[in-house]
């Protein structure tokens, strides 16, 4: 079975692509910072799937964390996929750029871009032994276009992008995309704009998109979920 490790698993985005990895038959290495509620999300994917699931509790910027994430997808029989989820957004609420605070800021690009990489180097053997391996990252509408508030957590994404088109660029034999998902209704939006009332898509609504990258395999670069779900890049 193929093996995917997905930072920020626990809940949101993250849980809703394990559901819809485990419901195809992948086997899983799940990461999230509360050990509880991760271990809460890998339990049920055992009993609903019957998929393995390891879950490693921890935080993406601790190297030896990284390390097991790692090791257990290795136990598992190796990794196919790699999806660096887990986001941080710098200050909650958000803050003008004015207000944001230099540790916010660096947080933001501490989980964001430079734990994100350090995972991929650690993963790469892995990945390129695979033959079809394929790295995801989640990107946002924040990091091309200019919204008042989202400034840092933005500059962070845009970075985080412009690494997987590198990354895309060095590495021909694996898939690299940077996917904006698009609006969700996840805690992390819920942090970044508390007074925000209006209804988001849940983010099982665009899981489909998601997998379409994986059945097709289109070439490396930056995809928008709402278009790949109405059938174009």
């Amino acid at each position: 079975m193929p093996v995917a490790i997905i930072t920020g698993a626990s809940k949101g985005l993250g849980r809703a692509l394990a559901e819809g990895l485990a419901a195809r038959g992948w086997d899983l290495v799940l990461d999230a910072r509360t050990a509880a509620t991760l271990e809460e999300t890998a339990s049920g994917l055992r009993e609903l799937h019957g998929a393995r699931v390891t879950a490693v509790p921890g935080d993406v910027t601790d190297a030896g964390h990284l390390a097991e994430l790692v090791a257990a997808a290795w136990q598992l029989g190796g990794l196919d996929l790699l999806v660096n989820n887990a986001s941080a957004l710098g200050a909650e609420p958000l803050v003008r750029l004015n207000a944001l605070p230099p540790e916010g800021l660096r947080r933001a690009l501490e989980v964001n871009v430079i734990a994100a990489l350090a995972l991929v180097q650690e993963a790469l053997p892995l990945l390129r032994a695979s033959g079809e391996g394929a790295v995801i990252t989640l990107s946002s509408d924040a990091a091309a276009e200019a919204y008042e508030t989202w400034g840092g957590y933005g500059a962070s994404k845009a970075a985080l992008d412009h690494l997987a088109a590198v990354l895309g660029a060095e590495e021909p034999g694996l898939r690299v995309w940077a996917v904006d998902p698009g609006d969700m209704a996840t805690d992390l939006y819920a942090a970044a704009v508390p007074d925000d009332e209006d209804p988001r898509p849940a983010p099982a609504s665009v899981v489909p998109a998601f997998l379409r990258l994986l059945d097709e395999r289109p070439a490396s670069g930056r995809y928008g979920a709402p278009s790949l779900l109405e059938g174009r890049r």
